[in-house]
Protein backbone atom coordinates (compact mmCIF):
# COMPACT_ATOMS: atom_id res chain seq x y z
CA UNK A 1 0.00 0.00 0.00
CA UNK A 2 1.42 3.36 -1.08
CA UNK A 3 0.01 6.65 0.16
CA UNK A 4 1.11 10.27 -0.08
CA UNK A 5 2.11 12.20 3.02
CA UNK A 6 0.16 15.16 1.68
CA UNK A 7 -3.07 13.15 2.13
CA UNK A 8 -2.51 12.68 5.87
CA UNK A 9 -3.94 15.06 8.46
CA UNK A 10 -1.32 17.48 9.78
CA UNK A 11 -1.90 17.61 13.55
CA UNK A 12 0.58 20.35 14.32
CA UNK A 13 4.06 21.81 13.99
CA UNK A 14 6.38 22.64 16.89
CA UNK A 15 9.44 24.88 16.60
CA UNK A 16 12.27 23.42 18.68
CA UNK A 17 14.38 25.85 20.70
CA UNK A 18 17.80 25.83 19.07
CA UNK A 19 20.47 25.37 18.30
CA UNK A 20 19.64 21.90 16.99
CA UNK A 21 22.60 21.72 14.56
CA UNK A 22 22.36 18.93 11.92
CA UNK A 23 19.47 16.72 13.06
CA UNK A 24 19.95 12.94 12.79
CA UNK A 25 17.33 10.94 14.70
CA UNK A 26 14.37 11.25 17.05
CA UNK A 27 12.05 9.24 19.23
CA UNK A 28 8.90 10.33 21.03
CA UNK A 29 7.14 9.27 24.20
CA UNK A 30 4.16 11.25 25.45
CA UNK A 31 5.12 14.95 25.42
CA UNK A 32 8.89 14.35 25.18
CA UNK A 33 11.01 14.09 22.03
CA UNK A 34 14.61 12.91 22.06
CA UNK A 35 16.83 14.35 19.31
CA UNK A 36 20.33 13.39 18.15
CA UNK A 37 22.38 15.90 16.16
CA UNK A 38 25.90 16.56 14.91
CA UNK A 39 28.00 19.70 14.50
CA UNK A 40 30.69 18.82 11.98
CA UNK A 41 32.75 22.01 12.38
CA UNK A 42 33.46 21.32 16.07
CA UNK A 43 33.39 17.48 15.85
CA UNK A 44 30.64 17.30 18.45
CA UNK A 45 27.54 15.13 18.74
CA UNK A 46 24.52 15.87 20.91
CA UNK A 47 21.56 14.08 22.46
CA UNK A 48 18.73 16.31 23.70
CA UNK A 49 15.31 16.07 25.28
CA UNK A 50 12.63 18.57 24.24
CA UNK A 51 9.02 19.19 25.16
CA UNK A 52 7.26 18.12 21.97
CA UNK A 53 4.42 20.61 22.44
CA UNK A 54 6.27 23.76 23.52
CA UNK A 55 9.64 23.09 21.87
CA UNK A 56 11.52 23.85 25.11
CA UNK A 57 14.85 22.04 25.49
CA UNK A 58 14.84 20.07 28.74
CA UNK A 59 18.33 18.55 28.71
CA UNK A 60 21.35 18.05 26.45
CA UNK A 61 24.61 16.07 26.60
CA UNK A 62 27.57 15.71 24.27
CA UNK A 63 28.06 12.13 23.04
CA UNK A 64 31.26 12.26 20.97
CA UNK A 65 34.37 10.15 21.60
CA UNK A 66 37.37 11.31 19.59
CA UNK A 67 36.79 10.68 15.89
CA UNK A 68 33.38 9.22 16.67
CA UNK A 69 31.10 12.25 16.92
CA UNK A 70 28.25 11.47 14.49
CA UNK A 71 25.16 10.24 16.38
CA UNK A 72 22.41 8.67 14.30
CA UNK A 73 18.84 7.42 14.39
CA UNK A 74 17.78 6.21 17.83
CA UNK A 75 15.05 4.34 19.70
CA UNK A 76 13.78 4.23 23.26
CA UNK A 77 13.84 0.93 25.13
CA UNK A 78 12.18 1.01 28.52
CA UNK A 79 14.10 3.50 30.64
CA UNK A 80 16.95 3.75 28.13
CA UNK A 81 17.66 5.13 24.69
CA UNK A 82 19.93 3.39 22.18
CA UNK A 83 21.87 5.38 19.59
CA UNK A 84 24.98 4.97 17.42
CA UNK A 85 27.89 7.42 17.57
CA UNK A 86 30.12 6.94 14.53
CA UNK A 87 32.99 8.45 12.61
CA UNK A 88 31.68 10.86 9.97
CA UNK A 89 32.62 8.65 7.01
CA UNK A 90 31.48 5.47 5.32
CA UNK A 91 32.97 2.10 6.38
CA UNK A 92 34.53 3.49 9.55
CA UNK A 93 33.64 2.66 13.18
CA UNK A 94 31.00 3.38 15.78
CA UNK A 95 29.91 2.97 19.37
CA UNK A 96 26.40 1.69 19.98
CA UNK A 97 25.45 3.56 23.14
CA UNK A 98 22.78 2.87 25.73
CA UNK A 99 21.85 5.99 27.70
CA UNK A 100 19.38 6.79 30.45
CA UNK A 101 16.38 8.40 28.81
CA UNK A 102 15.88 10.88 31.66
CA UNK A 103 19.43 11.95 32.56
CA UNK A 104 20.96 11.05 29.15
CA UNK A 105 23.92 9.53 31.06
CA UNK A 106 25.87 6.72 29.38
CA UNK A 107 24.90 3.30 30.77
CA UNK A 108 26.75 0.94 28.41
CA UNK A 109 28.23 0.78 24.92
CA UNK A 110 29.81 -1.64 22.47
CA UNK A 111 32.03 -1.05 19.40
CA UNK A 112 31.22 -1.82 15.76
CA UNK A 113 33.73 -1.84 12.89
CA UNK A 114 31.47 0.12 10.52
CA UNK A 115 29.69 3.46 10.35
CA UNK A 116 26.28 2.82 11.90
CA UNK A 117 23.79 5.53 11.03
CA UNK A 118 20.63 4.33 12.80
CA UNK A 119 19.44 1.72 15.27
CA UNK A 120 16.14 0.18 16.37
CA UNK A 121 15.38 -2.06 19.35
CA UNK A 122 13.01 -4.99 19.79
CA UNK A 123 12.95 -7.67 22.53
CA UNK A 124 16.55 -7.13 23.56
CA UNK A 125 17.88 -7.18 19.98
CA UNK A 126 19.54 -4.09 18.50
CA UNK A 127 19.11 -3.54 14.76
CA UNK A 128 21.46 -1.17 12.94
CA UNK A 129 21.76 0.27 9.48
CA UNK A 130 25.17 1.34 8.23
CA UNK A 131 25.84 4.40 6.00
CA UNK A 132 22.65 4.79 3.91
CA UNK A 133 21.54 1.43 5.39
CA UNK A 134 23.12 -0.61 2.63
CA UNK A 135 23.34 -3.40 5.20
CA UNK A 136 21.37 -4.24 8.32
CA UNK A 137 23.07 -5.60 11.43
CA UNK A 138 21.58 -7.33 14.45
CA UNK A 139 23.30 -7.53 17.85
CA UNK A 140 22.43 -8.73 21.30
CA UNK A 141 22.48 -6.03 23.97
CA UNK A 142 26.00 -7.04 24.99
CA UNK A 143 27.28 -6.36 21.47
CA UNK A 144 27.37 -9.96 20.24
CA UNK A 145 26.76 -9.93 16.47
CA UNK A 146 23.78 -12.03 15.40
CA UNK A 147 23.96 -11.38 11.67
CA UNK A 148 24.54 -8.86 8.88
CA UNK A 149 22.34 -8.79 5.78
CA UNK A 150 22.03 -6.56 2.70
CA UNK A 151 19.13 -4.12 2.48
CA UNK A 152 17.17 -5.17 -0.64
CA UNK A 153 14.80 -2.17 -0.73
CA UNK A 154 17.13 0.39 -2.30
CA UNK A 155 16.11 2.93 0.34
CA UNK A 156 18.84 4.80 2.22
CA UNK A 157 17.22 4.70 5.65
CA UNK A 158 18.26 7.47 8.07
CA UNK A 159 16.14 6.61 11.12
CA UNK A 160 14.71 3.21 12.12
CA UNK A 161 12.04 2.11 14.58
CA UNK A 162 10.35 -1.12 15.59
CA UNK A 163 6.61 -0.52 15.76
CA UNK A 164 3.78 -3.07 15.93
CA UNK A 165 5.96 -5.89 14.62
CA UNK A 166 7.41 -4.00 11.68
CA UNK A 167 10.76 -2.35 11.05
CA UNK A 168 9.88 1.21 10.06
CA UNK A 169 12.43 3.39 8.28
CA UNK A 170 12.51 6.77 6.61
CA UNK A 171 14.95 7.75 3.92
CA UNK A 172 15.53 8.40 0.25
CA UNK A 173 15.15 6.36 -2.92
CA UNK A 174 17.03 8.82 -5.13
CA UNK A 175 18.02 12.52 -5.01
CA UNK A 176 14.38 13.63 -5.39
CA UNK A 177 12.21 10.89 -3.86
CA UNK A 178 11.68 10.43 -0.11
CA UNK A 179 9.81 7.58 1.56
CA UNK A 180 8.80 5.96 4.83
CA UNK A 181 8.54 2.18 4.65
CA UNK A 182 7.18 -0.56 6.90
CA UNK A 183 9.30 -3.70 6.43
CA UNK A 184 8.80 -7.29 7.48
CA UNK A 185 11.71 -7.71 9.95
CA UNK A 186 12.86 -11.05 8.51
CA UNK A 187 12.19 -10.84 4.76
CA UNK A 188 12.51 -7.02 4.45
CA UNK A 189 9.47 -7.06 2.16
CA UNK A 190 7.89 -3.59 2.07
CA UNK A 191 4.41 -3.92 3.58
CA UNK A 192 3.33 -0.30 3.23
CA UNK A 193 4.97 2.99 2.32
CA UNK A 194 4.42 6.74 2.40
CA UNK A 195 5.80 9.01 -0.30
CA UNK A 196 6.88 12.08 1.62
CA UNK A 197 7.48 15.10 -0.61
CA UNK A 198 9.07 18.30 0.78
CA UNK A 199 8.41 20.93 3.43
CA UNK A 200 7.78 24.58 2.55
CA UNK A 201 11.53 25.05 3.06
CA UNK A 202 12.10 22.55 0.23
CA UNK A 203 13.53 19.87 2.56
CA UNK A 204 12.46 16.23 2.12
CA UNK A 205 10.22 15.22 5.01
CA UNK A 206 12.07 11.89 5.16
CA UNK A 207 15.55 13.43 5.37
CA UNK A 208 16.34 12.75 9.01
CA UNK A 209 14.36 12.18 12.24
CA UNK A 210 11.26 9.96 12.26
CA UNK A 211 9.20 8.33 15.02
CA UNK A 212 5.82 6.64 15.41
CA UNK A 213 3.90 6.88 18.67
CA UNK A 214 0.56 5.08 18.60
CA UNK A 215 -1.17 6.45 15.47
CA UNK A 216 0.93 9.61 15.12
CA UNK A 217 3.88 10.00 12.74
CA UNK A 218 6.56 12.47 13.87
CA UNK A 219 9.08 13.96 11.45
CA UNK A 220 12.01 16.31 12.15
CA UNK A 221 13.55 16.82 8.70
CA UNK A 222 15.11 20.26 9.00
CA UNK A 223 18.30 21.50 10.62
CA UNK A 224 18.40 24.51 12.92
CA UNK A 225 15.84 26.05 13.13
CA UNK A 226 14.12 22.66 13.36
CA UNK A 227 10.38 22.01 13.20
CA UNK A 228 8.67 18.88 14.53
CA UNK A 229 5.77 17.80 12.28
CA UNK A 230 2.95 15.57 13.53
CA UNK A 231 0.71 13.62 11.14
CA UNK A 232 -2.21 11.27 11.81
CA UNK A 233 -1.56 7.81 10.37
CA UNK A 234 -4.48 6.07 8.65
Amino acid sequence: MLIELATLTLLGITDLAGPTHHVQGIDVEGEIVWVSAVEKATHKGFLSRFNAKTGQRLAMVEVQDGDRYHPGGLQLDGESVWLPVAEYRRESSAWIQKRNKQTLALEAQFPVADHIGCVAVQNGVIWGGNWDSRHFYRWRADGTLIDKRPNPTGTGFQDLKFHDGSLVGNGVKNPTAGTIEWLHPESFVVQRSISTGRTDRHVRYSNEGMAVDKSVLYLLPEDDPSRLFRFRLP
